[in-house]
């Protein structure tokens, strides 16, 4: 299934308004499948860093509030759940936000 295509002004702008709402940072695009918990083939794999005061909750709603603005699923990957060569792979497949 081919996605439609999002422009970076208009990512930034949502990514900017999450980035307020919660307490992370997106840190950049993943390919698709690092997210593993979300199965869409159109959705965001997003790499990000847990800010203080960050739940899973916290974390669950703002892929819930990201997909609405969107109109699309995301998954986040807290980059602090990641090691060795999960987060090597990560990195090296990363684009940046």
């Amino acid at each position: 299934m081919n996605a439609p295509f999002i422009p970076p002004s208009l990512l930034r702008f949502h990514f900017d308004a999450i980035e307020r709402k919660f307490p992370l940072r997106i840190v950049g695009l993943l390919p698709r499948g690092f997210a593993n918990h979300v199965f869409a083939d159109d959705a965001l794999d997003l790499l990000v860093e847990k800010r203080e005061g960050l739940s899973y909750f916290g974390l669950s709603a703002a892929e819930i509030d990201l997909a609405e603005r969107l109109g699309r699923p995301v998954g986040m990957v807290l980059r602090s759940e990641l090691a060795g060569r999960e987060l090597a792979e990560a990195e090296a497949a990363l684009q940046p936000a």
